[in-house]
């Protein structure tokens, strides 16, 4: 079964060294969602989630404030239709 909606995500601002990941992968799983986040080197975080559409929008707003310790920059966001290749959302290494 594919998911409804998968979207890519670049978050750039003070996003690594602040829980960033952890607290999205709390976020997603809280949603329902499948995919990953992870640290880029250039300071960027990067995330790809999937499911209903709802959720999938609700983890977007989330991720543009993020926890309370991150300052977010910007979120780039490509939207496409769900593959269902995730099983569950994981900080990717």
């Amino acid at each position: 079964m594919t998911s409804d909606l998968r979207v890519e995500l670049h978050i750039t601002g003070v996003v690594q060294g602040v829980c960033y990941r952890a607290s999205a992968r709390d976020k997603a799983t809280e949603l329902g969602l499948t995919g990953w986040v992870k640290n880029n080197v250039d300071g960027s975080v990067e995330a790809l989630a999937e499911g209903p559409a709802s959720a999938v929008e609700q983890f977007v707003e989330w991720c543009r404030r993020g926890p309370p310790a991150a300052e977010v920059g910007e979120v780039t966001t490509t939207r496409k239709v769900g593959t269902g290749e995730y099983d569950r959302f994981v900080v990717a290494r």
